[in-house]
């Protein structure tokens, strides 16, 4: 996602909208499959030697549950997106980089298909229901040690 220079009226802001391809993101690394564009709403001014930009971005995808590894779809949305960054050599500045750490930064790292509370994990319904429940697992001694404690007060 590329800003002109030029496009930035002196002492005002640009304000620039639209949908550019997810790919060069790549959210596929963070396990995060785009099934559409980016979408951002962005107000870009210079300031100094940099360009700020403030605004929203969002992304539709898919991600996958670590419990039943089931694809659920997923929205990464950054209401708040703000970054300044130099302005180089060059007649553009890119913010390509701000905006893929923003959006890395809002996956989750153990993602899970029931994390809204409207779908039930497949995978849960069976441990909760199934096999869990006939043969529990016994607790672990490890703490019985710690429940043998008596604290005085003096």
């Amino acid at each position: 996602m590329k800003i002109h220079l030029r496009q930035i009226p002196e002492g005002d802001t640009l304000h620039i909208e639209g949908e550019e391809d997810a790919a060069p993101l790549e959210l596929e690394l963070g396990g995060f499959k785009p099934t559409g564009p980016l979408a951002y709403e962005l107000d870009a001014g210079q300031s100094g030697q940099g360009i700020f930009a403030t605004g929203r971005l969002k992304c539709d995808g898919t991600l996958t549950c670590v419990n039943c590894l089931e694809e659920f779809p997923w929205t990464l949305a950054v209401d708040d997106f703000s970054t300044q960054v130099e302005i180089g050599n060059g007649e553009s500045v890119d913010l390509t980089p701000s905006v893929r750490e923003d959006m890395h930064l809002l996956l989750p790292a153990h993602p899970k298909c029931d994390h809204d509370g409207y779908r039930p994990c497949p995978a849960r319904l069976t441990t909760d229901s199934g096999a869990a429940k006939q043969n529990p697992v016994p607790p672990s001694p490890v703490w019985d040690a710690l429940s043998q404690i008596t604290i005085k007060n003096t």
